[in-house]
């Protein structure tokens, strides 16, 4: 059922239209490659991956600042698959990482084809907890940064989704309200319940089809979005 009302729809960047898993891992083997770094860039996902959303969920609890995120995840990982890494290596890893990680822009199956049948009747917006020097980079690489009428991350707003404010600013910079407004995002947490609670439509999004219940509404491919703007 097409939603009624809607004027502008807020999205997600990370996992919800930027690749996140598939960049990173490209990422990550192009900087061991530079480093000299030898271990396998499998064997080093398959622990950094856990470890990382640990540190964004304290980074998103305020529990943990962003440098400190930055290099704990890795150090962490390197610990777990037991290879030596002074903190040098470390601190210039993850330098590394934020450097590298916006060249690689793969986007979501469809894209470019819902930004572009959204962008006819809608304002679109972004909402993002991620590091404010790389999103824009994100965007811009992978052509998407034009569709966007706003853009705001947990940096400029102070918090971090799910809390209200960042819902609230990200709302007043787009000139509307949450009433006509709808999120769609891959986290349960942070972007269907945030934007709920103060009064938003919200779009679950999953690729693996992750069953949400509650009545949320889902989708597990972006141009699923037609059936409901």
């Amino acid at each position: 059922m097409k939603l009624k009302g809607i004027t502008d729809v807020f999205f997600d960047l990370d996992h919800t239209l930027w690749d996140f898993d598939k960049n990173s891992a490209l990422a990550f083997k192009k900087i061991f490659e530079l480093n000299n770094v030898e271990i396998s860039t499998d064997d080093f996902l398959s622990h950094y991956v856990p470890i990382n959303l640990k540190y964004w969920r304290l980074y998103r609890e305020e529990k943990i600042e962003k440098n400190a995120l930055r290099f704990a995840r890795l150090n962490e990982t390197f610990k777990a698959i037991e290879f030596e890494a002074n903190d040098d290596l470390v601190y210039k890893l993850s330098h590394d990482y934020l450097t590298h990680l916006a060249t690689f822009n793969y986007l979501f199956e469809n894209t470019f084809e819902i930004l572009d049948y959204l962008s006819q009747n809608y304002n679109l917006h972004i909402i993002t907890n991620g590091f404010d020097e790389v999103q824009y980079k994100k965007m811009s690489h992978s052509k998407i940064d034009h569709y966007f009428k706003t853009i705001t991350n947990s940096e400029i707003a102070g918090v971090k989704k799910p809390n209200p404010v960042i819902f609230n600013f990200a709302l007043k910079l787009a000139n509307t309200n949450a009433g006509k407004s709808v999120m769609i995002g891959d986290s349960y947490e942070a972007d269907i319940l945030g934007a709920k609670n103060i009064g938003m439509d919200v779009v679950f999004f999953d690729v693996n089809n992750k069953t949400v219940g509650n009545n949320i509404r889902q989708i597990d491919n972006l141009i699923q979005l037609k059936k409901y703007l």
